[in-house]
């Protein structure tokens, strides 16, 4: 029987991670130590674990910034980036990217900090792809802008200068939910440098429970799914599961500034982080471009490569958020055309696994990084 292959790390987890995942116990000095390790690798001066990445980003965003002030985002994102933005009170400026990199376009970004007098810039290193930082850090320089770096795709990568990603900027910002450099199904944490502007309080409240077992118990139902894949009813057990509650889609996890990440997640987080030296270098993903993109998913799962639902339909995804965004589709061409041609291939398969998949993508390809 041929061997299924998914985009969703925690689907692919074996029984002896799903194990340790499922019944890892956390303390709460688990969290006083994912902090600690977090200012030594960050070089930080205040360090807050929050329920997602989203609620992280908006905290450390709330700390160096006026409400009103415009801040330059990645064109090609996701809802969450934009909503954290909204709830810390700030103005979402959209600056469309490079189809090399999916990074900002250098010729874009100054025009538009030019045209916007923005206050900040996020540093996404889509998909793991990293900036050119020393060009941007000349920028914000000149400029006077705050760098904030969100590692949600991109912990433990280098960028082009040596400097590890999440070091440079005044803020980073980290999310652990599900598909991410660290996945621990749900979480999030920001590291503060000093000086920033405004007193931020930490969440204190511990999580849901509803949240603490959905995140225990992903991995058990990413087996099943995986599983029932050979027989074609993946897709219909897990729309079963996100309909009773049972998983919660990642952009559906809801912002909030009161509840930290759990104990157990703290212990799995820190794991995962000190591991980074191992693998740290990789993207998260590679991508191409593509005709025919749902021609080509599904021929992709047809031969066992289930690779569609990431960063797919438009811009800033999910499409179901999207007309909240008023996206500059006109200034953003480069975002459009990539959110209607990508396809995206993990990196923790390895090379051979995944050249029967490629293989179905020359056939369309249109470029490819």
């Amino acid at each position: 029987m041929r061997k299924h292959f998914f985009l969703g790390l925690a689907a692919n987890y074996q029984r002896d991670e799903r194990i340790a995942h499922t019944f890892k116990i956390g303390h709460t000095e688990d969290l006083k130590d994912l902090k600690r390790y977090l200012l030594r690798r960050y070089g930080g001066e205040k360090a807050i674990l929050t329920k997602n990445g989203r609620s992280a980003l908006t905290l450390a965003l709330k700390a160096y910034f006026d409400k009103g002030d415009k801040i330059l985002v990645n064109g090609f994102t996701c809802y969450a980036v934009y909503e954290a933005i909204k709830a810390a009170g700030l103005t979402p400026v959209f600056v469309d990217i490079s189809l090399e990199d999916l990074n900002f376009e250098n010729t874009n970004l100054e025009k538009e900090i030019t045209n916007s007098s923005p206050k900040g810039i996020i540093i996404q290193n889509t998909l793991g792809h990293p900036v050119d930082i020393a060009t941007i850090e000349q920028l914000a320089k000149e400029h006077h802008l705050v760098i904030i770096e969100d590692l949600a795709h991109c912990a433990g990568i280098k960028y082009p200068d040596g400097r590890e990603a999440g070091t440079v900027g005044a803020a980073t910002v980290l999310s652990f939910g599900k598909d991410k450099s660290i996945d621990t199904i749900s979480g999030g944490a920001a590291v503060l440098r000093y000086p920033y502007k405004n007193i931020i309080e930490a969440p204190k409240r511990h999580p849901k429970a509803s949240d603490h077992l959905r995140a225990r118990f992903y991995p058990t139902f990413g087996a099943i799914c995986r599983a029932l894949s050979y027989i074609h009813l993946s897709g219909v057990i897990m729309r079963l599961l996100v309909k009773i509650h049972w998983v919660e889609k990642s952009a559906d996890n809801k912002l909030d500034l009161t509840r930290r990440l759990s104990k157990f997640e703290a212990k799995l987080a820190l794991m995962q982080l000190k591991g980074l030296s191992r693998v740290g270098e990789k993207p998260l993903r590679d991508f191409y471009f593509v005709n025919n993109r749902d021609k080509v998913l599904k021929e992709l799962a047809a031969a066992g490569f289930y690779f569609g639902g990431f960063w797919y339909e438009k811009p800033v995804s999910p499409e179901r958020y999207y007309k909240k965004v008023h996206f500059p589709e006109e200034k953003c061409q480069n975002a459009v055309y990539a959110s209607s041609h990508i396809v995206n291939l993990p990196k923790y398969y390895t090379r051979r696994q995944l050249a029967p998949a490629r293989k179905i993508i020359e056939k369309y390809q249109e470029g490819t990084k």
